[in-house]
């Protein structure tokens, strides 16, 4: 997580395991692994997350199906930046990204700042009504962003875990009114708010459509407004909850000064953390001895495990199938090891079935990323994969660290070394999401990956509109992402074309076909006097949709298939095979300006079919010349030797 509400932050803490140990964590964790690498049942990743499809979706940038339900400024009062400004309204979904209504040039000249303010209508409702778009790309695993309910865009402010946020159904002064009823520790006097029902529906639709859902938490800490830390604000020492949280010092009612001080999450004050029995120091490392034993405070786990209960079986019937079908675990490293251990436990006690995917993200940002091993099949069953996409942008876009194919094929060896086999056929392989920038932005600009990536930090980043080559790296990007080991995932908007930089650009509203955009003021080298046209891009929606289709089609290949690569040369042209069951799919990739020349001998072809091409090629029967920036797939159905 990248925390919205706070834009100066620029890293994520240090990452709690060192790779030099990682030997010692594999064995004291109890990796159960036999000598094939392959893990032991109970630790393998269910079988349909090996086959999914991901599509992400931020509820209140993605369809405001309800506007009667939009927030007004009692609602998201708690939420950072903390004012509130006269003639506060609604944000006109189709309006320019980078206007500024003029409740907004009041209160700040800062578009940065007061940008966090905004509220668009998103609510889950919209997500029902788009789920035939999601369907049509392929997509049958849905990954929601927070719907918590929580004051912030972002939700990772958790007003109360236990309900969906009151904005996203359809009547958020009751479900409010409920909300302050209940005892928020004790399940017994939790109620069904209107909007928990509306999610309850949404499952329900997902699941006839023979697809899955997964919603996200932060089990490492609350918002402000969540009514335990509000207690723990006013009763300070004498709240039954003091313990449950990392705090400093109360305040001395025999001084004028308040000395009430807590830790917040990466030093955020609106994210207080919560307890643990092993803390971490200021540097966010612990050691591992200590981070395989130690756990969250007995008051927050057990209200962690109430609510998990509640969102994996909601009727308590013992049966999981009207619930969520898992987790996506966010700051998992921040949280110690010892608790993700008994939540696994806990989680695939209730479901079997369930999915756990952890944000494990940098060692040392913003130039070596976490090892996950440690991690899998212990506690997650996979993790978002960003050590997938970052050398994969580097060899595809040129940009730094940049790589040669061969470089890129060592590298992917190298990262992949000692996970299982169908753990990474599990792993959340990520273009994008809301915590990067969107794909076209992020590989129009050439540098490292998560540091001035947007216009705020670095003003000659370009925000703007992709030029066509970024557009051809984009089509040769998915096509190794829809064909290499691990699923595919969509940070919903990528499909419909839309570019930005990190948050707060990348959450703008989407830009659905059907509607009328304004044209967008952008702002550094991708703007221009008269601004930006916006729409959706039809021909990239095409090709995610034909992307889509392959991958269903050839789901067996994909998903089990061995990987063998064919070719990796300087000029950056890469080629692989995936084998299963007597089909051989080979990929071959052109990340260069030079055509590339292949017989179908020495790629082991007889008489392939091309499944999917992106930019240009040309075969005669007996070989096959990919041209620049191009790449194309080919099925072989004849029985492999």
């Amino acid at each position: 997580m990248t925390p919205a509400n706070i834009p100066t932050l620029r890293f994520v803490p240090a990452a709690l395991v060192l790779a030099s140990a990682l030997v010692f964590v594999l064995a004291f964790a109890g990796c159960r692994m036999d000598r094939s690498g392959d893990a032991d049942a109970s630790a393998e990743p269910p079988d349909w997350a090996r086959s999914a499809l991901w599509y992400q979706v931020f509820v209140e940038r993605f369809d405001n199906g309800d506007p009667t339900n939009d927030p007004t400024l009692d609602d998201i009062a708690g939420s950072w930046p903390h004012i509130r400004p006269a003639g506060w309204a609604i944000k006109p979904w189709t309006s320019d990204w980078y206007g500024r209504s003029a409740w907004e040039t009041a209160a700040d000249d800062d578009f940065y700042h007061t940008v966090q303010l905004r509220r668009y209508g998103g609510d889950l409702q919209g997500v029902i009504n788009r789920l035939g778009h999601i369907q049509a790309l392929g997509a049958n695993a849905i990954y929601l962003n927070p719907i918590n309910d929580s004051p912030s865009l972002h939700k990772y402010d958790a007003r109360a875990y236990r309900h969906v946020d009151r904005n996203f159904g359809p009547d958020p002064i009751g479900d409010a009114l409920i909300m302050e009823e209940e005892d928020p520790t004790d399940p017994s006097t939790w109620r069904w708010t209107a909007a928990d029902s509306l999610f309850l529906r949404l499952i329900d639709a997902v699941h006839a459509r023979g697809m899955r859902v997964i919603v996200d938490y932060s089990w490492n800490h609350t918002g402000l407004t969540h009514s335990v830390f509000q207690d723990v604000a006013e009763q300070q020492a004498e709240s039954r909850f003091a313990d449950w949280y990392r705090i400093n010092s109360f305040d001395d009612p025999a001084t004028p000064e308040n000395e009430f001080s807590y830790e917040g999450w990466a030093g955020v004050a609106e994210l207080p953390e919560f307890a643990q029995t092993v803390p971490d120091g200021d540097s966010g490392r612990r050691s591992l001895q200590e981070d395989l034993q130690g756990d969250l405070h007995a008051g927050p786990k057990k209200l962690v495990f109430d609510v998990t209960r509640r969102w994996l079986d909601p009727n308590g019937d013992g049966d999981p199938s009207d619930g969520v079908d898992g987790f996506r675990l966010d700051v998992a490293e921040m949280v110690p090891l010892g608790f993700w251990r008994d939540y696994r436990t806990f989680v695939k006690s209730i479901n079997p079935d369930a999915f756990l995917v952890g944000e494990i993200w940098w060692e040392q940002w913003p130039v070596r990323m976490l090892d996950p091993r440690p991690y899998l099949g212990e506690a997650f069953d996979a993790v978002m994969n960003y050590r997938w996409y970052m050398p994969t942008r580097s060899w595809i876009a040129g940009a730094l660290p940049a790589v040669t194919a061969p470089e890129y094929e060592a590298h992917l060896d190298s990262i992949e070394a000692g996970i299982p086999r169908r753990t990474l056929e599990a792993m959340m392989n990520v273009a994008a999401t809301h915590d990067s920038p969107r794909l076209s932005t992020s590989l129009q600009n050439k540098g490292v990956y998560k540091s001035g990536v947007n216009f705020r930090d670095n003003p000659q980043y370009d925000v703007g509109p992709p030029d066509s080559l970024t557009r051809a790296r984009q089509r040769l990007l998915l096509m190794a992402q829809y064909t290499y080991y691990g699923a595919p995932h969509i940070w919903a908007g990528d499909e419909l074309g839309m570019w930005g930089g990190d948050d707060p650009d990348n959450r703008k509203p989407i830009w659905w076909p059907e509607l009328e955009m304004g044209r967008e003021s952008t702002p550094g080298p991708g703007g221009g006097s008269a601004g930006n046209r916006v729409s959706a891009d039809l021909d990239l929606l095409e090709y995610y949709r034909r992307l889509g289709a392959m991958r269903s089609e050839y789901s067996d290949v994909f998903v089990n298939g061995e990987l063998a690569y064919l070719f990796a040369d300087s000029s950056g042209a890469l080629g692989y095979s995936r084998t299963y069951g007597g089909r051989r799919i080979s990929v071959l990739l052109n990340a260069g300006d030079t055509a590339k020349e292949l017989t179908f001998t020495e790629l082991g072809l007889s008489m392939p079919t091309v499944a999917l091409s992106s930019g240009g090629y040309q075969s005669d029967g007996s070989g096959i010349t990919v041209g620049g920036w191009s790449g194309v797939v080919l099925t072989e159905s004849d029985e492999v030797p």
